[in-house]
């Protein structure tokens, strides 16, 4: 079988690299990589956004969720938790961050950050480390603060949505840090969606009654103690007495959900 590295991306001496951001996945990234598996539509979203780059960085990669299998891939990843739980068959990984890549400048054709700009130290130095080491497109999926409060989880847990929209970097930030050429596209979720991000189970709440489900949602980590079982008990008494689908039942038939999920593409300038 052919490898997807690419033995011609020239890779630097790399600094050791210790984890960064708001999130501890040493301590809370366990199951990452069964309930954050790659949802094949997304990645269709995502890929089609590398346009013809036959070279890819993911940075910020976590356990390898839409990596494409038919291009070289090389990832980055600071979190030993997350780098053991990539499967055998990816692309091997770097243990560096975003701010410091160890990278030739524009050794890549294209790079992707797959919902990891909240978590990263320094989100300036990040994206400019990705427009420096890449040729062509940089493609970046994030969370739009300001459409967060769509879901109907904000009416059981808005300390949540609250938690979200203060980690959420705003768009129009990660276009300006980018610089050159942008644009913004929305990421529908479809109703079966395989990738379990709170979003996904917009029409599924009973899946949030499981812990091993909110474990693979960073923010609950950020509640208040006590606060994530107050709010998994309330909404599970609205399930079991029908509140919850006299006031959201219409969600659980919507085909698909347009909610906080952004794919932004910075360009590279002529």
């Amino acid at each position: 079988m052919k490898s997807r590295t690419d033995p011609r991306l020239p890779i630097l001496t790399s600094r050791s690299a210790v984890p960064a951001g708001d999130v501890d996945y040493e301590q809370h990234g366990g199951g990452y990589a069964v309930q954050r598996t790659t949802d094949p539509r997304i990645a269709a979203s995502i890929h089609d956004a590398l346009g013809a780059a036959r070279t890819v960085l993911n940075v910020g990669a976590g356990a390898g969720s839409y990596e494409p299998a038919d291009r070289y891939v090389v990832a980055v990843e600071p979190s030993p938790a997350m780098r053991a739980q990539r499967p055998s068959h990816s692309a091997p990984v770097i243990a560096a961050m975003a701010e410091t890549l160890p990278f030739a400048d524009n050794a890549i054709d294209a790079s992707m950050a797959i919902v990891t700009v909240h978590q990263w130290a320094d989100l300036g130095r990040g994206l400019a480390e990705l427009r420096r080491v890449t040729r062509g497109p940089v493609v970046v999926v994030t969370g739009d603060g300001a459409a967060l409060d769509r879901f109907w989880l904000a009416a059981y847990a808005p300390e949540l949505i609250a938690v979200e929209q203060r980690r959420c970097p705003a768009i129009d930030m990660i276009r300006n840090l980018l610089g050159g050429p942008t644009e913004v596209r929305t990421i529908s979720v479809p109703i079966d969606c395989v990738d379990g991000f709170a979003e996904a189970y917009y029409a599924r709440p009973e899946r949030f009654l499981d812990q091993r489900v909110r474990r693979a949602q960073s923010a609950w980590t950020f509640l208040p103690p006590g606060l994530e079982d107050e709010i998994v008990a309330r909404l599970r008494a609205d399930l079991e007495s029908g509140a919850w689908d006299a006031r959201f039942g219409a969600w659980r038939t919507l085909p698909e959900f347009e909610g906080s999920m952004r794919l932004i593409i910075g360009h590279q300038a002529n």
